[in-house]
C-alpha cells in the first residue's frame, strides 16, 4: 500500500474511533471507551484546568457522571494523527457547543482536549454583519 493510502486508511480508522465514542456514550456503554482510548490517554478541560490522566481515573469519572450527555455531531476535520470535531451535548438541561481535538497513536485516542460553552444570544449591533443558522 502507498504513503497516500495507508494515510487514507489512517484517518477513516480515527474518525470511525471518533464515531464509535459519540455512539458508545449516547448509548450509554461507557465500557467501550476502554477499546478506544490508550490507557495512558489524557483527557485536558481547559476551562475548568482539569486533566484526568489514564484509564482508571478516566472510568470513575465517567461512572460517576451525575447525567451523560447526548451528542450530535456536526462536523469533523481530520489529518494524519488528529480529529477535530464539533457537537452539541445535550445533558436534558443545558445545551453546549463543543469542540473536540483528539490526538491518536497506535489507532487509539492518546490525548483528547474538549472546549464548551453554553449557546448564547447573537448581540444586536452586529446584526448587520452576520447571518444566523
Amino acid at each position: 500500500m502507498n504513503e497516500s493510502k495507508t494515510a487514507d486508511a489512517e484517518v477513516a480508522n480515527n474518525e470511525a474511533v471518533i464515531h464509535r465514542l459519540i455512539a458508545c456514550i449516547n448509548d450509554r456503554h461507557i465500557e467501550v471507551m476502554d477499546e478506544l482510548f490508550d490507557d495512558d490517554a489524557t483527557m485536558d478541560w481547559p476551562q475548568s484546568h482539569e486533566r484526568v490522566r489514564g484509564a482508571q481515573n478516566r472510568r470513575a469519572i465517567y461512572k460517576s457522571f451525575p447525567q451523560l450527555p447526548t451528542i450530535t455531531p456536526h462536523r469533523m476535520t481530520s489529518a494524519g494523527n488528529l480529529v477535530v470535531a464539533e457537537a452539541t451535548l445535550d445533558y436534558a438541561g443545558p445545551v453546549y457547543e463543543t469542540v473536540f481535538i483528539f490526538e491518536f497513536a497506535r489507532g487509539r485516542i492518546m490525548k483528547e482536549t474538549a472546549y464548551w460553552s453554553e449557546e448564547f444570544a447573537a448581540p444586536e449591533w452586529r446584526a448587520k454583519w452576520i447571518e444566523t443558522f
